[in-house]
């Protein structure tokens, strides 16, 4: 009888192990197992051709062409990771530094998590509690209802057509915070809030806490009182990189992966393409920057819905798109006009791309 119990719990386990070596892997399961991250202490970068992916060799060229065409400096694709496509142009290369403007803003967002994840900060507070009361013209009552979620998700309430500047007598109050989304520089004392809480230098913060831990160069710089970023294209495509892995950077969790799934999905009831600065693509309806209009349709329509972006001024662009392994970065001067964030060149620059990947 004893042996029969053993064969019979021989054949269980040999059951069990089989359903586990034929259980298919999921997408998260497998970034984790086959991302592919440069050494933080070199430039040094993988590579993955276009053949090995199947894509369309032939539209290479043409969407090279094309972004030159359209003013662009830099433009970079990773598969899971590693490097398929990097290009300069227009008098620029690999070392330059360009401006990310407002795509630089979802280094604000990340620092912030950071912040949060080291119990510093709680983004649901008021932004008083950090700053103390008198840091907009609104009463104490109203300036009470702002919390840092609010300033990451634009929905502070306050005043958005009194110029670029954050000082008191520039914030403003126009309706109650969650009341209104609009695209507004408020978002920039969520670096006051990082400093205040951490009792540290925001620049030495953001460095020490995200910068340095995943290899990138670059500087803040002051511009008509903001910070704007500064760094070389491969820098941002290593912070796409570290969002696409979902907060990894080699194994080592930099931000949490559930601050992140808050920040890149809708943060309000009000523009439902918005998350904490990030851009969301797929969803029924968008707002745009300098309008209280709601749009009706995705975002971009011929990019993936999964996509999310952080879009600046003149067309610095970071698109991820999970379910195709990729991050997209590019950098230059305005593809046409001058824009806030989204522009007709998103939809024009992804026919291109999805004539290379499809």
């Amino acid at each position: 009888m004893k042996s029969l119990y053993y064969i019979h719990l021989f054949f269980a386990l040999f059951l069990l192990s089989c359903s586990s070596e034929n259980k298919p892997i999921t997408e998260e399961e497998h970034n984790t197992e086959s991302t592919y991250f440069p050494s933080i202490n070199s430039d040094v970068w993988e590579t993955k051709s276009i053949s090995d992916l199947n894509w369309n060799a032939n539209e290479l060229q043409p969407l090279l062409d094309y972004l030159e065409e359209k003013n662009s400096k830099s433009f970079i694709i990773l598969h899971d990771g590693k490097l398929v496509v990097e290009h300069y142009m227009n008098d620029h290369n690999s070392i330059k530094s360009w401006y990310w403007a407002s795509a630089g803003k979802t280094l604000t967002t990340a620092t912030a998590g950071i912040a949060q994840d080291q119990s510093f900060l709680d983004i649901n507070a008021k932004v008083s509690d950090y700053l103390g009361t008198g840091w907009t013209s609104a009463t104490i009552e109203k300036e009470n209802l702002i919390s840092t979620k609010n300033l990451l998700s634009m929905s502070s309430g306050l005043d958005d057509s009194l110029g670029d500047e954050v000082t008191p007598e520039n914030l403003q109050y126009i309706a109650d915070a969650n009341s209104r989304w609009a695209y507004h520089n408020v978002y920039v004392k969520t670096q006051d809030v990082v400093a205040a809480a951490t009792g540290q230098n925001w620049d030495t913060y953001f460095s020490e806490n995200l910068k340095d831990k995943i290899g990138m160069s670059g500087q803040w710089i002051s511009l008509n009182n903001l910070s704007v970023y500064w760094s070389n294209t491969r820098s941002m495509a290593r912070f796409g990189l570290l969002m696409y892995a979902n907060g990894t950077w080699d194994e080592t969790q930099i931000i949490s992966e559930a601050f992140l799934n808050e920040a890149t999905n809708t943060s309000q009831n009000i523009n439902e393409a918005y998350g904490y600065l990030w851009w969301l693509n797929g969803k029924s309806s968008y707002r745009l920057p300098q309008s209280q209009l709601e749009f009706n349709g995705t975002l971009i329509p011929n990019a993936p819905d999964d996509m999310y972006a952080a879009l600046g001024k003149n067309d610095q662009k970071i698109y991820i798109v999970p379910s195709k392994k990729l991050v997209i970065i590019r950098m230059g001067n305005a593809a046409d006009s001058e824009n806030f964030a989204l522009s007709s060149f998103d939809s024009e620059l992804w026919a291109k791309i999805n004539a290379l990947i499809e």
